[in-house]
């Protein structure tokens, strides 16, 4: 069914869910069933990354978490409508600068000029651009066109992040750093995240709580709370804690493949 935000307020005992999936199963029309049977919740405060093998329906759930697909049986409840989008790829118009580009999806939501220049001069601050504000993605590393995507995001005060594989194609170092970026933003805005990735450190290193999904169809078979305090220690990658619960997902992940 399509995702829209609650007509009425959630009752006390719902009041922290942004988004709820009750029994999604997601068919397309040449008849291939990429998810079936997906319950999951993201509340306020929580980061939830989806790990899964490739094509078991983890960019669909987020589409469906979007409005961008409907389900074709279950139920996907939304309810906010601020939701920050952040894609594979940093998607920045080439032709405008830094600061055009993060001023984009303001300006798209009829935000005044003034507002959204001083949103936009917040968020680039905020994810480390400050100037290069009239730099144009050409002129920028990978990791920083990521930056310039998460802050045109930001602008939009999210209450709900949806990320799909933002820091898949970036080297390690570049991309173990973005991971502190985000913890970090996340620590200071709580907003809720739900976050794809293939990288089972990377989702153990960012989460709240980590979910594995099966092979196509895709489904969860496992959910892992992540027991480290926030904020986060970026040292805590190498600590045989941090292993044991990477090994852990790890396990889960093949099994849940085979």
């Amino acid at each position: 069914m399509p995702v829209a935000p609650s007509a009425a307020a959630p009752t006390a005992a719902v009041t922290t869910s942004l988004l709820e999936f009750s029994d999604v199963e997601m068919t397309f029309p040449d008849g291939t069933v990429a998810l079936r049977g997906v319950d999951l919740t993201v509340g306020r405060g929580e980061f939830v990354t989806v790990v899964g093998p490739s094509g078991c329906g983890k960019s669909t759930l987020l589409r469906i978490a979007s409005g961008l697909e409907h389900a074709s049986a279950g139920t996907a409840t939304l309810r906010t409508d601020r939701i920050g989008y952040v894609f594979q790829d940093a998607t920045l118009l080439p032709w405008r600068s830094v600061k055009a580009n993060v001023e984009l999806l303001a300006e798209l939501n009829g935000v005044g000029r003034a507002e959204r220049a001083r949103k936009a001069a917040a968020a680039i601050e905020l994810v480390g651009l400050g100037g290069f504000e009239r730099h144009l993605p050409k002129q920028l590393s990978g990791g920083m066109r990521m930056r310039a995507s998460l802050a045109r995001s930001l602008t939009l005060d999210p209450e709900l992040f949806l990320f799909d594989e933002p820091f898949g194609a970036l080297d390690e170092i570049t991309r173990e750093r973005l991971n502190d970026e985000l913890l970090r933003l996340f620590v200071q805005r709580q907003f809720a995240g739900l976050f794809i990735t293939h990288s089972v450190s990377e989702a153990v290193y960012l989460s709240t709580k980590v979910v594995v999904m099966s092979g196509r169809p895709g489904g969860i078979v496992r959910t892992f709370d992540v027991p480290f305090p926030l904020p986060r220690d970026p040292d805590i990658r190498f600590t045989a804690e941090f292993a044991d619960l990477v090994g852990h997902v790890s396990h889960a992940l093949r099994e849940g493949h085979a």
